[in-house]
């Protein structure tokens, strides 16, 4: 089959969430496994600084908006493991400092620059080929299914392909202004309640979940929870209807990358056969946060994230000074919310040698966390996936997580009696819950060496590699050609 992927960020091209590592990893697998596939990205201007030459693949294109043309170049950035990559170019929208947004806020033409992304890559697809199915990701290329489902809708090249939407997170949904419609060049009769009206605004997002063949969610817990009110974010009702349509499959990770035995940013290498290497991974860790005087008995909490409300760090704050009474430490990396950085510095000031914060974010010191805790604390509100928790899996680091979304999936509780389970979840969304499972994992560290053991190996005999996941993503491809045959 030939797939097109369509979507707004890609490792190692520009990342700012899990968004760019599926993107930059199931393409590969899925042509791993004997596909034609090509990933189409927006030149962004951090891509740009860092491509040194250029080659054209076409050299114009003209994309129509209510008043005007814009005019972009189709980059040809060859093929890697199977994948051919393509950079929609179109420097007054996408050559800026920022991605999605300034510090003070969204761009306020993401319509423009996401439509013209849309277009782009369904105009490219003409010259360059069209696929059997466009896979969109999230609301800045949901566009794809709503402009192939009406305005192309008699386009002979494009008529018979079809698509799936994957929804990485529910609660960014692309909200505009209703003129926005006739800015796209878009019918009006997609303006309703039962298409991509939402309260009075063009929901991006809920567009593409009406118009597309076919809906996928980043685990099978997390398209459950779209269908609720607590989850849905608006949407429950759109999901609900698509029901029959709606498929979640657990994301996976790039376990080369991502691998305790080769990795080149930690300390030592270590398998589930030989765990010898971690405790050298344990140690650097602590010398790199400041934390040297823990013992070798005293377990080493992580935490690598993006700071958001949605993480669950309202929780670790309400707990913190109990925690900190607790035998442990706890290693903080990454950035976001300024309230969240400013949370956690102001820990760090309350408990100094016991919560040590470093921010930014930074890409080999999130591998020397995952290596070298000893437990890795997920607390989110809610959590469509997540891949901190199979990064830490994959390296014996035992995941202490809210029971939501992909967390939920990947997790299972530590049975005592029977020597099964990968971690430790909490159900309620309540800071007593999170601190007792906290001390139910600190228990078990400091009583029962050998229990910990048997945990650290469950844990890195768990198989999230893409394998899986590709296999279930493309018999949906083959059910939306089927459909479309």
């Amino acid at each position: 089959m030939r797939i097109v992927f369509a979507a707004s960020e890609c490792v190692p091209y520009i990342n700012t969430g899990g968004l760019a590592d599926v993107i930059g990893a199931l393409p590969r697998e899925v042509a791993r496994l004997g596909h034609q596939v090509t990933t189409y990205l927006p030149f962004y201007r951090q891509i740009s600084s860092r491509m040194k030459e250029r080659v054209v693949a076409i050299k114009s294109l003209t994309i129509p908006f209510q008043y005007y043309n814009r005019f972009a170049t189709v980059l040809d950035g060859g093929v890697q493991e199977g994948v051919q990559y393509y950079f929609i170019d179109c420097p007054e929208l996408f050559d800026r400092e920022y991605i999605y947004a300034t510090p003070t806020g969204d761009y306020q033409d993401n319509w423009e620059r996401f439509g013209l992304f849309s277009r782009a890559v369904l105009e490219s697809a003409k010259v360059l080929g069209v696929p059997d199915v466009f896979h969109a990701h999230d609301w800045e290329t949901a566009l794809i299914p709503i402009y192939l489902r009406t305005s192309y809708y008699f386009d002979p090249l494009l008529r018979s392909a079809g698509t799936l939407l994957t929804v990485h997170n529910a609660g960014f949904q692309g909200w505009f202004p209703p003129v926005t419609v006739e800015r796209l060049l878009l019918p009006w009769d997609i303006y309703t309640p039962d298409r991509a009206e939402h309260y009075n605004q063009l929901n991006f997002l809920k567009g593409g979940v009406v118009y597309s063949d076919i809906v996928s969610t980043v685990s099978h817990k997390y398209a459950e929870e779209v269908q609720t009110a607590e989850f849905g974010s608006g949407l429950e009702g759109v999901f609900q209807k698509r029901a029959n349509d709606l498929h979640g499959i657990l994301n996976g990770i790039d376990t080369v990358k991502w691998n305790p035995a080769t990795d080149g940013n930690i300390a030592a290498h270590f398998t589930a056969e030989n765990l010898e290497g971690k405790a050298s991974c344990r140690r650097d860790l602590l010398h790199a946060f400041g934390l040297n005087h823990a013992s070798e008995q005293t377990p080493v909490l992580g935490i690598v994230s993006r700071f958001a409300t949605q993480k669950g760090f309202d929780l670790l704050a309400q707990i913190a000074d109990e925690l900190a009474a607790e035998e442990m430490v706890l290693v903080v990396l990454g950035d976001g919310e300024p309230y969240y950085e400013g949370v956690f510095r102001s820990l760090q000031e309350r408990h100094p040698g016991k919560i040590s914060v470093r921010i930014p974010y930074d890409r080999a010191l999130a591998h020397k966390v995952e290596a070298g805790a000893d437990a890795f604390l997920m607390p989110s509100h809610y959590e469509p996936c997540g891949l901190g928790q199979l990064y830490a899996l994959r390296y014996g680091t035992i995941p202490i997580v809210r029971a939501t979304g992909g967390l939920d999936e990947a997790v299972a509780e530590w049975n005592p009696e029977t020597g099964e389970g990968t971690g430790f979840k909490f159900h309620g969304y309540a800071p007593a819950d999170f601190l007792a499972a906290i001390r139910r994992a600190v228990r078990l560290f400091c009583g029962d060496k050998d229990g910990w053991r048997k945990l650290v190996r469950n844990a890195m005999a768990e198989d999230h590699s893409w394998v899986g996941p590709a296999g279930e993503y493309i018999k949906l491809y083959e059910e939306v050609a089927r459909r479309r045959s």
